[in-house]
């Protein structure tokens, strides 16, 4: 809580700095994610198996990130910034992620999620 209202006014005076700042981390969390869900479909492993190992996989555990950057360099330091930005980067593309597994969960066999669009597919042996 503290460092957020600590780094809030750095945060308004310097909006070129945290897009900076949150660009490579959208495009890391994205990739990372992108890969770990296609790897899980080419491994055959379920949704509800795939879906969660790529979002664990594409955190980024920014709340030890912060304890690190309090404890090593200090509240005023520009990494104590740069974890901020990533909890607040980090939410919103997690959330966006979450709307893409949900939206996709058609692409795997094994999927029992109660949407129109995400029934099990049937497969005919014959």
């Amino acid at each position: 809580m503290l460092l957020f209202s600590f780094k809030g006014e750095i945060i308004l005076k310097n909006p070129l700095t945290i897009l900076w700042i949150a660009i490579p981390l959208f495009i890391q969390t994205t990739f990372i994610f992108i890969l770990g869900y296609n790897l899980a479909r080419l491994l055959k492993l379920s949704y509800h198996d795939a879906a969660p190992s790529a979002m664990v996989g594409a955190s980024n555990h920014f709340e030890v990130a912060i304890a690190t950057a309090i404890m090593l360099f200090g509240l005023a330091s520009g990494v104590a910034l740069a974890t901020v930005v990533g909890v607040l980067i980090e939410v919103p593309v997690m959330l966006m992620l979450v709307s893409i597994c949900k939206r996709t969960c058609y692409l795997f066999e094994k999927c029992n999620l109660n949407f129109s669009w995400c029934k099990s597919k049937v497969v005919i042996d014959g």
